[in-house]
């Protein structure tokens, strides 16, 4: 089939576009510090929580001042920030894949006042609207799902959970004493568009029970092959019901075969899943992506179940806090929470931890290309 140009030029990507589809290209909207110095970096720096120096071949320096931020932002929180980044950095602003808010300048000076700045503003209950901290040897802020808000599988809260957590674990964002960085993530449902499969402290919303079947709607509301196809466990069926007196086209779910993933309902809204008893939390611990030390690590199950204990979900927030405090007081330093656990052994992380051990805990996942690909950049010959 042959070409048909649109009168795009490879040669010139930006002749004639137009600029409201689509983002513009990244460089465009770098610092001039970032512009001048872009590929050019010799080391960084972190001064102190919140602040960090990166240093240039030139021997021009960047500082960056971090302060978390929400997921889900309003309008009037947007316009602050952005009034912000005009008075302090000349408009540059930028968000970081856990939420953070970064501003970037060249002076330390303005620096330090503009971390002043965001420690002092505060709502009228007292809670600091744009806490900074977040950097090196502590949490930073969570990357987190769409939870009740936005989603139609959660099993649990996003931005409830987080908030909680987060409130419980204040100091360690804002202080840097911990033996490691440690990253806490939550992911509503086990699809899992949250990082917990990769974190030091993983929070997955879980359903127990399989969907629901509304036999009156299901034919109306779906297309039946695509729910059947939607299903990784082969759990879900078409099959004929009598409702009501008649015939119906509906469906059937193999309940020993259901991993509970919500699939199904994102394809037929009469397959609901959501159970006030059946959903709750679990939590996973010990995964990295970093290749520092050891190589990246998976998380694990440490508690199969928690259930939502709304709004403040205390069980959730003390065992959290639990696996922190007894990381930073036995882990050596620079020791991640998974290299922690692998290096005294998980029997004694549960005992150290006092968590209960069950056989829903068992790692029994067994792949024997998994420990033979070359996994990291620490290559072994």
């Amino acid at each position: 089939m042959a070409f048909i140009s649109s009168g795009y030029n490879p040669q010139k990507p930006m002749e004639g576009r137009i600029t409201d589809i689509g983002p513009q290209k990244y460089d465009t909207m770098f610092p001039p510090v970032i512009a001048k110095n872009f590929g050019k970096w010799l080391y960084h720096e972190i001064l102190e929580p919140g602040l960090l120096m990166h240093v240039a071949e030139s021997g021009d320096k960047a500082y960056t001042v971090r302060c978390a931020g929400s997921r889900t932002m309003s309008i009037t929180a947007i316009r602050e920030v952005c009034d912000i980044a005009d008075k302090y950095t000349g408009g540059f602003v930028r968000w970081t894949t856990r939420n953070n808010i970064e501003f970037i300048t060249d002076n330390l000076e303005t620096a330090k006042a503009l971390k002043d700045d965001l420690n002092s503003r505060k709502f009228k209950a007292g809670a600091y609207k744009f806490p900074v901290g977040g950097t090196g040897a502590g949490i930073s802020n969570p990357v987190h799902t769409q939870g009740w808000l936005h989603c139609h599988t959660p099993a649990t809260d996003s931005t409830g959970p987080v908030k909680v957590v987060m409130d419980a674990l204040f100091d360690e964002f804002k202080d840097m004493k911990l033996p490691a960085p440690v990253r806490v993530s939550l992911a509503c449902c086990i699809n899992m568009c949250g990082a917990v499969h990769c974190s030091d402290i993983g929070l997955v919303g879980i359903h127990r029970k399989p969907p629901m079947i509304d036999h009156k709607w299901a034919d109306k509301l779906c297309e039946i092959p695509l729910a059947v196809a939607a299903c990784p466990m082969a759990a879900v069926r078409p099959t004929k019901v009598d409702f009501e007196g008649q015939k119906v086209n509906s469906i059937a779910i193999k309940e020993d075969r259901c991993m509970y993933c919500g699939n199904c309902y994102t394809m037929c809204p009469a397959l609901p899943i959501a159970d006030k008893e059946g959903d709750g939390i679990a939590i996973m611990v010990g995964g990295k992506v970093s290749n520092r030390m050891t190589f990246p690590k998976f998380s694990k199950v440490v508690v199969a179940y928690i259930p939502n204990e709304t709004p403040r979900w205390p069980t959730l927030t003390a065992t959290v806090r639990k696996i922190v405090d007894t990381y930073s007081q036995h882990a050596r330093k620079y020791e991640r929470l998974g290299d922690w656990a692998e290096r005294i052994g998980w029997q004694d992380f549960f005992k150290l931890t006092g968590l209960e051990f069950s056989h829903h805990l068992i790692d029994d996942f067994r792949d024997p290309a998994y420990y033979t690909w070359r996994q990291s950049t620490q290559f072994k010959f």
